[in-house]
């Protein structure tokens, strides 16, 4: 089967790769030039593990193509992938226009019969408003299907969140149109992969609903763990005893200076403005992002305070940008908000991370980049550990304390225990957990 994916962002370049892999010859579009003649050497524009090596293994083989040509990707493919942006307007809803110029170029290059498939997280109704625009500007009368599959991707697992999903979710109002999907998607019968079918909207809700949900996970337990720090809980006791509760389950409920990345914040505001457009209130959604906007400013008040009240003039060290592990994408990350209100009080920030040093100093040039976690510690008044990168879970903690100016580490992700931080004489603070006192000992 011949297959095309318009868009090489992240979600489409992933898709591609992948497909290749499943024996399946594919065509990435895109019309940015440089992108695509990067792509044609093996040059990958973002990180992501595994993905170079599976595009390497696609070009070598020949199943995996790049091209600027929109015309030879509709028309040399039976399924059609959309993975464009849909970034957020001022007003939270969708931008739809980047599918909407795909569709008009799907439109006037329309050769035979196509699934036309939305990978991108698009609103519900947009399958047949992209069905309408291409009925209304195709220039030939050949028949053509509308399909969403929404993708359910992690950055820093997608390889493995595509090649082994929880789930395939796939809507079509078309018994063909299924058929074709579910050969393109045989691969993962064998490994008896779950398969949703049901209509175009219903798979557009439930990217949406899913989404939401997670990021309300996440923002219910970082209100607990706020909690907690007032009546001297632990909010990791507290969460590890919710998720054996298998109604509720483990995941997303890890307490921190909230959730950022391209999903949740963009598919919660989306979805908030479909319930106003159809006179439906989501009221849990609207609740869930604005937990998420406090949390970073309770994070700034928290290294504010392990500080004595004041920042200006003090040197804070930062470990960690990026808005999760594995990934260099700093897209809404926590960071950004937190690092931001800690130069407003006037503190120097010096920072590491494995992966978006890059695009950190592209959106923060006035921050000092180190060259590992050490260096971000030297010399600073507080350290603070903002992602969870592997890398962070075993650091040597004599070295960071006889590098720091002060023994003050804030611990936004819980990485490290209490109990062993006071033991070495740093003055710790963790997120939902009673502070320990250092031990004395530590300190001769």
């Amino acid at each position: 089967m011949n297959i095309s994916v318009i868009g090489t962002g992240y979600v489409g370049l992933v898709t591609g790769a992948c497909f290749a892999e499943f024996g399946v010859q594919v065509i990435c579009m895109d019309k940015d030039e440089r992108r695509i003649g990067a792509l044609e050497k093996g040059k990958i524009p973002i990180y992501e593990p595994g993905l170079t090596e599976l595009v390497h293994k696609g070009l070598s083989e020949g199943r995996l193509k790049f091209t600027t040509d929109l015309s030879r990707a509709v028309e040399s493919a039976l399924v059609i992938f959309i993975a464009v942006g849909t970034p957020a307007r001022e007003d939270g809803s969708a931008d739809l226009s980047f599918v909407e110029d795909v569709g008009r170029g799907i439109a006037a290059n329309l050769n035979g019969y196509k699934v036309i498939v939305t990978k991108s997280t698009v609103p519900v109704g947009t399958g047949e408003r992209l069905r309408e625009l291409i009925g209304q500007n195709a220039t030939e009368s050949a028949p053509f299907d509308i399909a969403s599959n929404p993708e359910f991707l992690r950055e820093g697992s997608a390889i493995e969140d595509f090649m082994r999903p929880n789930r395939v979710v796939i809507g079509a109002n078309s018994h063909h149109a299924i058929a074709v999907m579910r050969d393109l998607y045989r691969p993962l019968y064998l490994i008896e992969t779950p398969f949703v079918f049901t209509d175009v909207a219903t798979a557009e809700m439930i990217k949406y609903a899913s989404n939401t949900f997670l990021a309300t996970k996440v923002s219910f337990i970082n209100e607990v763990a706020n909690l907690c720090e007032r009546v001297g809980a632990d909010v990791q006791l507290v969460a590890k005893a919710m998720g054996l509760d298998q109604r509720i389950g483990s995941k997303f409920l890890h307490p921190g200076p909230g959730y950022g990345g391209s999903c949740f914040p963009k598919d919660i505001a989306a979805l908030v403005q479909t319930g106003q457009q159809s006179g439906c209130v989501m009221e849990i959604a609207e609740a869930t992002e604005r937990a998420n906007v406090k949390q970073r400013t309770r994070m700034v008040e928290k290294i504010r305070a392990a500080m004595g009240g004041h920042l200006r003039g003090k040197r804070v060290g930062i470990l960690g940008l990026s808005f999760k592990p594995n990934t260099d994408d700093l897209r809404d990350a926590p960071s950004l908000d937190i690092i931001r209100q800690l130069q407003q009080d006037g503190a120097h920030i010096q920072v590491f991370d494995p992966a978006a040093m890059e695009e950190a100093h592209k959106l923060l040039p006035t921050i000092t980049l180190c060259a590992n976690s050490y260096e971000a510690a030297s010399g600073a008044d507080v350290l603070v550990l903002m992602t969870e990168w592997n890398q962070f879970r075993n650091l040597d903690l004599e070295r960071i304390k006889a590098g720091l100016r002060c023994p003050v580490f804030v611990d936004l992700r819980n990485v490290y225990e209490p109990a062993r931080m006071a033991a070495l004489g740093f003055r710790y603070t963790s997120v939902g957990r009673p502070t320990p006192a250092v031990s004395p000992k530590s300190d001769a």
